[in-house]
């Protein structure tokens, strides 16, 4: 099993890389466990269900300092504790945030992808002016990261309401307005139709959910669409030098491996990148919680 896997990273130019996500200014995951983590958002703290953190919390005594926790009470969620401002601002090196607490537990931002944005930044100064392109592209962070490094990005979200926020969250980080082109699509089609187009980007970001549906009801499934839409990318990035692909993934029960492998099944010609699993780490106790999987590749 060893001598496999060792052959099929040599093959591929991939190195297997957990990347771990340290807390900063204005954000930090203070503990975990018991299927739940603990993490601040600026100055309010707040407690989210979490179903990696198997284990005990390490530091029980942090969690009464909690302002607010999200609950699940007959099919619906609600957050329990102290009434929070509506919205807030967060920022990490020039990335700003909207943080607000949402009905589905989450706040707008994933703070696991701070290696990514970093990345994305650095991919982007090594090319001259690039098009970007950004699919299931949420709030922005990805966008704005790339506009930041001289990009132009072309922003997808098939969320009305994830457009608006991306486009608050751009305005509050210092983001041109001709900078950012957000689009109300489905993802799939608009690949398609880019690819008869002959449309070409010099760097594609990509970070679907699990399951999903386009503005006019069209249905995604991850497990079902996720190749076919590889293929269709593969068409729309250009074959030059120093483009790039980075791939995301939160689906529960989904390897590393397997986002490795679909992406080497659409791109005969990946060049070097990275594969693995997004790490936050608790500072005082250097435990890691798993959070997500990406697959980055540079030609």
């Amino acid at each position: 099993m060893e001598r496999s896997t060792q052959k099929l990273l040599a093959i591929t130019h991939m190195l297997y890389k957990n990347l771990e996500v340290e807390p900063w200014e204005d954000y930090e995951l203070l503990d975990s466990g018991d299927n739940r983590k603990l993490e601040r958002f600026g100055k309010f703290i707040l407690i989210r269900p979490e179903t990696q953190a198997i284990w005990e919390p390490a530091h029980p005594e942090l969690w009464k300092s909690a302002d607010s926790e999200f609950l699940w009470k007959e099919g619906k969620g609600m957050w329990r504790g102290k009434k929070l401002p509506e919205k807030w601002i967060i920022n990490r090196k020039g990335i700003h945030f909207q943080i607000k607490l949402t009905s589905f537990k989450h706040t707008g931002i994933f703070p696991e992808q701070a290696a990514n944005w970093d990345w994305i930044m650095n991919q982007c100064r090594k090319l001259n002016q690039p098009e970007v392109l950004n699919l299931f592209a949420y709030t922005g962070a990805a966008s704005i990261a790339a506009a930041k490094a001289g990009a132009r990005v072309t922003h997808v979200d098939a969320s009305k309401q994830s457009n608006s926020w991306a486009k608050t969250n751009a305005d509050l980080s210092g983001i041109e307005s001709s900078q950012i082109r957000y689009l109300l699509e489905d993802a799939a089609k608009f690949v398609s139709r880019e690819a008869k187009r002959g449309k070409k980007y010099d760097g594609i970001i990509l970070d679907p959910p699990a399951f999903g549906r386009g503005p006019k009801g069209e249905v995604w499934k991850i497990e079902e669409q996720i190749s076919p839409l590889l293929f269709s990318i593969e068409k729309i990035l250009k074959k030059s030098e120093r483009n790039f692909l980075l791939l995301n993934g939160y689906a529960a029960g989904y390897s590393p491996w397997s986002f490795l492998q679909g992406v080497k099944n659409a791109f005969k010609n990946m060049g070097e990148g990275e594969f693995g699993e997004l790490h936050l780490t608790q500072k005082k106790t250097g435990i890691v919680l798993p959070s997500g999987i990406y697959v980055r590749f540079v030609r």
